[in-house]
């Protein structure tokens, strides 16, 4: 890959906590990551994106940061971080970094000095508000209040957890401090900054109530564009570096405005994340997604899960196979084998629409969410304010063995691991061409499109069908029943074994024309 590697990479997301734990203490760590880099070049990746592995005192998986320009000691330590940069660029592999934008841990020093004194500058880097009420009916990002008073009348907002205060960007001060730790991560070589909650930045200085139906006064204001136009400036000054944003927004011409050329390069799409398993949804959802990259030239992408959201082999094992927050559908029934063929025949759609496509660390293995870990080993926030845990998608790897920990770790799992997982190791799948893993292996392999115009076919309503270029097509049957495949020359890849000449239901095939 050369200038412009986010456009059609395939990005890997590492869950630092539960990639490969190196030091045997049952969590994972940047020794762990170093020691495993072997897998994501067999698996073909471009890029690798860790999640946070910053300082913290994990109130919420490290998204609570006390300090941009270290590494938290349960992972290691910087000197670990930057020879895993420069090993992975050895592996032909980019390091994609995540910044935590929107708010800081408040054992950050910056709110440590606002705590001890209201004539403290540092006051100003947050929302404080004097009130003898809370200051708005604001509900937050994991539901519950959104101000928490430190005396009779202050409080502070955050729109996570108490443990996450958020930073007052009007600032001067907060706009230069994370100019300068873009720079220093920059400069130690990583590729790419992943942006945690690009769109919540700002808040109207008014604090307004929130009645139904009205825009959040504190999501996607404009005025956080101009932050993401100074960081394309200092990102423009480095080769081949990229901005990427996590903006979940409904709005397809408010999220494209993130797009623009002096803006960020990419953007999570969760579009199709979100969507049904339903023809004429999907169909719609690529459509929609395509049109409006295209409309501001920026790459589309595609993702179907990540440390946020429910495994993709549980949901499309559901009745109800969508995904929101608002949706908590833990412990509905799960039809495995039926979420398993779908996730293959998934992998093969995302992996030949044009633009990125990012795994997430697991899903090349066909792991499915783990809903039975007990409800007094949960750490997730989200937990106790909607009665949903991310922490079933964030179970530990499985790595090779009968039983757990599956070689994660010498010591027991920071989360339990599923007995059933045996055969989803890694050591159980290499090798067997009928494997999660090796499709994906395959299919990355086969991934070279050199036309990134996406022609629909008509095989039928309930089949989603396209060609990239004049010799490739993707065949996706969404039908109850068996459908004849178009004229080809040749099957490259199947997602699960064809009926004679006939591709069943949920399955997905890559033919040459």
């Amino acid at each position: 890959m050369t200038e412009q590697w986010w456009r059609d990479a395939v990005i890997y997301q590492v869950y630092p906590r539960s990639f490969a734990d190196g030091n045997g203490d049952g969590v994972g760590d940047v020794a762990g990551i170093r020691a495993r880099l072997g897998h994501l070049r067999d698996l073909g990746v471009d890029a690798i994106w860790m999640s946070p592995w910053y300082p913290s005192p994990m109130a919420d998986a490290g998204y609570d940061v006390s300090d941009f320009r270290d590494i938290d000691p349960v992972f290691g330590t910087l000197a670990e971080a930057e020879a895993l940069i420069t090993e992975a660029h050895e592996c032909g592999i980019r390091i994609i970094i995540d910044i935590v934008p929107n708010h800081v841990s408040s054992e950050h020093p910056w709110f440590k000095a606002a705590l001890k004194s209201e004539s403290a500058k540092e006051r100003d880097y947050f929302w404080f508000r004097k009130s003898q009420n809370m200051p708005t009916n604001w509900t937050g990002e994991f539901g519950g209040t959104t101000w928490t008073r430190i005396d009779d009348d202050t409080w502070y907002l955050h729109l996570f957890t108490p443990e996450q205060p958020d930073l007052n960007w009007e600032h001067p001060d907060v706009q230069a401090e994370f100019e300068s730790i873009l720079r220093f991560w920059f400069d130690r070589g990583a590729d790419g900054i992943r942006i945690d909650s690009a769109a919540l930045l700002f808040k109207d200085p008014e604090l307004p109530e929130v009645t139904g139906g009205e825009p959040h006064p504190f999501h996607d204001l404009d005025a956080v564009h101009g932050v993401y136009r100074a960081w394309r400036r200092i990102a423009d000054e480095y080769s081949d570096r990229a901005l990427i944003g996590e903006v979940w927004m409904p709005d397809v011409e408010r999220f494209t405005n993130y797009l623009r050329p002096d803006e960020l390069h990419a953007a999570f799409n969760f579009d199709l994340l979100g969507c049904a398993w339903d023809p004429y949804k999907m169909r719609l959802s690529i459509n929609r997604t395509l049109e409006s990259h295209a409309h501001i030239g920026a790459p589309p992408t595609w993702v179907l899960s990540n440390h946020d959201v429910t495994r993709h082999v549980t949901r499309y094992g559901r009745a109800d196979t969508t995904f929101s927050f608002e949706n908590n559908l833990d412990g509905t029934p799960v039809d495995l084998e039926l979420g398993t063929r779908r996730a293959r025949a998934a992998a093969l759609l995302t992996l030949s629409l044009p633009g990125s496509a990012y795994v997430y660390q697991g899903e090349e293995l066909g792991l499915w969410e783990n809903e039975t870990i007990p409800a007094d080993q949960l750490q997730d926030p989200m937990y106790a304010r909607r009665g949903h845990s991310r922490d079933g998608c964030r179970v530990p790897l499985p790595w090779s063995g009968d039983e757990p920990p599956y070689a994660f770790s010498r010591a027991e799992p920071w989360l339990p691991q599923p007995a059933e997982w045996k055969d989803r190791t890694v050591q159980a799948q290499t090798g067997d061409p009928s494997s999660m893993l090796e499709l994906y292996r395959t299919a990355i392999r086969l991934r070279e499109f050199t036309d990134q115009h996406l022609t629909w076919l008509d095989l039928g309503a309930e089949v989603l069908a396209y060609t990239r270029g004049t010799d490739f097509a993707c065949v996706l049957n969404l039908s109850g029943v068996p459908v004849p495949l178009p004229e080809h020359q040749a099957i490259l890849l199947a997602s699960s074994p064809l009926d004679g000449a006939l591709l069943p239901r949920d399955t997905a095939v890559w033919l040459r024309l």
